[in-house]
């Protein structure tokens, strides 16, 4: 009768450990489900290579934007100005090498440009940072006010498009190959720093209980002020992917992207409370995302106008996935 009852509860505690494995890699069959969804309502979203590589290379600023948030949401904060950074860092860069008439033309060489969007991107991730993990200010705050600062200032800079920009300096995002290959290793890289560095166990041990990480020796402040740096970084080189990808610097560039980084984190996976989730994972939500967007703009049912409202929807969907993933798991761990 033990041999029986032991042999059961080893059947069940598989059962859960497959159940919680499969709630961890949710995002990768809703992708196949959708695609499968897509193929059969607008086939020609996804018919041919070149569609496909269009896809993926539209979606490489905003992939690296889920990124930047994917890190800050593992450390257990967030950071709301992330589309602000792409923004001012492109705006104020293309200010600098650009030969328009608004643009100050200080320099042509791209590597000016490369050094300097970076450099932008940082200083203000380190500063957010800083604020959040030294100061203590709420992360909500303190990025929502640089969401509106950073913002503004952008604005304050140009309202015109930014152009005459040096052709390398372009060359990144403008190249679908490259481009796409850019956020495939940043992806893969953090992937790897995630889970086999001290680095990344500290923020996930941070984002999961930061007054124990600081128990077992964690300096917790430097590692928030590491991930806003990371997250400015990534947010800076999405400025510079969206400008590549455009040929110059939209006025309104790096506009909205937030609310669209955080719907794919939370649908790959990241945890909101933090400690929990795969980079993986985040990058299935930015294909999902850019499949779903393409499938729209290519539908002849749905009309732009109409767009801004779904892509909220799957936003709505997004959370109420992640509410399910999260009280299913609950159940489970509860049970065990």
């Amino acid at each position: 009768m033990s041999t029986q009852q032991g042999a059961l509860d080893r059947l069940l505690a598989d059962t859960d450990n497959l159940l919680l494995t499969l709630l961890e890699n949710m995002i990768w069959p809703i992708l196949l489900l959708v695609i499968i969804a897509i193929f059969i309502a607008v086939p020609q979203t996804l018919s041919t290579f070149n569609s496909i590589q269009l896809i993926l290379w539209g979606g490489v600023p905003i992939g690296l934007l889920v990124l930047a948030e994917s890190i800050c949401l593992l450390s257990g904060h967030f950071d709301l100005s992330i589309g602000a950074i792409a923004g001012l860092s492109g705006m104020l860069t293309g200010m600098v090498v650009g030969t328009c008439p608004a643009c100050w033309g200080v320099s042509h060489n791209a590597f000016v440009g490369f050094g300097l969007i970076v450099l932008i991107g940082l200083a203000i991730g380190v500063f957010n940072g800083y604020m959040v993990g030294v100061v203590g200010i709420n992360p909500f705050l303190q990025t929502l006010s640089f969401l509106i600062i950073v913002q503004g200032a952008r604005t304050a800079l140009n309202t015109q498009p930014a152009t005459g920009l040096p052709s390398l300096y372009i060359f990144p995002g403008s190249k679908p190959k490259v481009a796409i290959g850019i956020m495939l290793v940043a992806f893969v890289l953090f992937g790897l720093v995630m889970r086999y560095t001290r680095f990344g166990q500290a923020v996930y041990a941070t984002g999961s209980d930061e007054r124990s990480a600081r128990e077992v020796g964690i300096s917790t402040s430097r590692v928030i002020i590491a991930v806003y740096a990371i997250s400015g970084v990534l947010s800076a080189i999405a400025g510079l992917m969206i400008t590549g990808f455009t040929g110059i610097v939209p006025p309104l560039i790096g506009d909205g992207l937030v609310f669209q980084a955080f719907a794919g984190a939370v649908i790959g996976g990241i945890s909101l409370f933090g400690g929990r989730g795969k980079v993986t994972g985040a990058l299935g939500g930015v294909i999902l995302i850019q499949v779903i967007q393409s499938a729209l703009n290519n539908s002849t049912v749905i009309g732009a106008t109409q767009i801004q409202m779904i892509n909220g929807i799957v936003l709505f969907v997004a959370i109420l996935l992640y509410s399910t993933q999260e009280s299913i798991r609950s159940r489970i761990l509860a049970s065990t």
